[in-house]
């Protein structure tokens, strides 16, 4: 297989806020491209683009040189891949599997020994970047597996993300995005706290945000998330509910390691309240909405001017 050709073929299963954007940029470079979602009416976008419809993930990955799987938790991995219907069911000598899902490094480590008894290949390559590095194509890809097997379907990551490290065997991939959620959970409680402080002191929250973002405090989530909470805008670039997911894996891990990570595990709690309150499937940033209720802070009701 020749990954640069456009020739490949290519299965996908997924087409959440990520999976879309992803799948439609191997559809814009030219790839045959069959796809599989539990709803076929979020896959239609794709299939007016071009792409084939399949009626399970067995068949997505049937006639395929290489399957991706961008889905929501671990059980979903579990059972579109290993399932009755799933990807190892159609499995054969050279295909490859690339779950790009963020999941637990023991199931990554499970698809490696179930493809490899059947001749195929996988590769963990959860990514980072959410809603809008999907969509320009500018995703971190975080890849656990054979370096040789990536080396095939690089010319595909590349179409969909900008950074592709190869950080180890199978299960490595999945580690490094919990090191990358660790960074991102607390990163996004002091945005939070700090638009707060910003708001009770009186300040310009547009001027707070000119200062601070070009300086050390600078980082992705308060350059991209901050403006849209100052927008009111809840709108998932990455759920809630799938944040959470994310951080019980990590904080699974860190117990299996015997690791203690409190700060994680605040951010957990308080990701908590947001879904408690109603806040499941709104995007991360609308964290800030739980951390006001704790102030008394009518944020919803009398936002920064």
């Amino acid at each position: 297989m020749n990954a640069s050709d456009t020739t490949t073929r290519i299965g996908w299963i997924g087409t959440g806020v990520m999976g879309r954007s992803m799948c439609g940029h191997l559809i814009d470079a030219g790839y045959p491209v069959t796809v599989y979602s539990r709803t076929r009416e979020r896959a239609e976008p794709l299939l007016e683009r071009g792409a084939a419809w399949a009626q399970t993930p067995g068949l997505a990955a049937r006639e395929a040189d290489v399957v991706f799987t961008m889905v929501g938790y671990p059980a979903d991995v579990r059972e579109v891949i290993l399932g009755r219907d799933g990807v190892m069911v159609a499995a054969r000598p050279g295909l490859v599997i690339v779950d790009m899902t963020t999941s637990q490094p023991s199931l990554a480590k499970e698809i490696d020994a179930a493809a490899r008894g059947n001749g195929a290949s996988s590769l963990d390559a959860p990514v980072s970047g959410g809603d809008v590095g999907a969509r320009n194509a500018t995703l971190s890809i975080m890849v656990g597996g054979d370096p040789d097997v990536l080396a095939q379907v690089r010319p595909l990551l590349e179409v969909m993300g900008r950074t592709i490290i190869h950080q180890g065997p199978a299960g490595a991939g999945q580690h490094t995005k919990m090191v990358n959620q660790t960074l991102i959970a607390t990163g996004m409680v002091g945005v939070c706290e700090a638009l707060l402080y910003a708001h009770r002191a009186g300040l310009n929250p547009e001027t707070v945000l000119e200062a601070v973002a070009g300086g050390a405090a600078g980082s992705w989530s308060l350059s991209n998330y901050a403006p849209r909470i100052l927008r009111g805008d809840y709108a998932p670039g990455f759920m809630v509910e799938h944040f959470l997911k994310d951080m019980e894996i990590a904080l699974e891990e860190a117990r299996r390691m015997n690791l203690a990570l409190p700060g994680l595990a605040l951010a957990h709690e308080l990701y908590v309240a947001v879904r408690a309150q109603g806040g499941g499937r709104d995007g991360t940033q609308s964290l800030i909405r739980a951390l006001a209720r704790m102030s008394a802070v009518e944020w919803d009701v009398a936002p920064p001017a």
